[in-house]
């Protein structure tokens, strides 16, 4: 397990450089890759991504990271040493939306 949450972390930190470094889409907006998620198999990883702005920019942004998923590997592969390179899922992460609801429904 504690081998699964490293590459969860090594992974998180690889792609939020590529994203900010690499991806040179208007449409991405300002995002932030809040947790990743490798499952026990190693082929598949989930990507949680966290955007500043409106909904729309947040689907924007979603839609820019999956036409990007090939070069974001692409450059995964370069930078990390693994067997193969688990195929990404790009989910919104709407955890501050909902503790931001919660938090105004409290205060009224």
């Amino acid at each position: 397990m504690a081998r699964i949450n490293k590459i969860d972390s090594i992974l998180q930190r690889e792609i939020s450089v590529i994203i900010s470094q690499e991806i040179n889409d208007p449409k991405l907006g300002f995002p932030t890759v809040t947790e990743v998620d490798v499952a026990p198999d190693l082929r598949t990883a989930k990507v949680y991504v966290s955007f500043l702005g409106k909904n729309y920019m947040k689907r924007d942004g979603l839609d820019a990271l999956r036409r990007a998923k090939g070069h974001i590997k692409s450059e995964l592969a370069k930078r990390v040493s693994m067997r193969r390179i688990p195929d990404l899922t790009f989910i919104v992460d709407d955890t501050l939306d909902k503790a931001e609801r919660i938090d105004n429904i409290l205060s009224k």
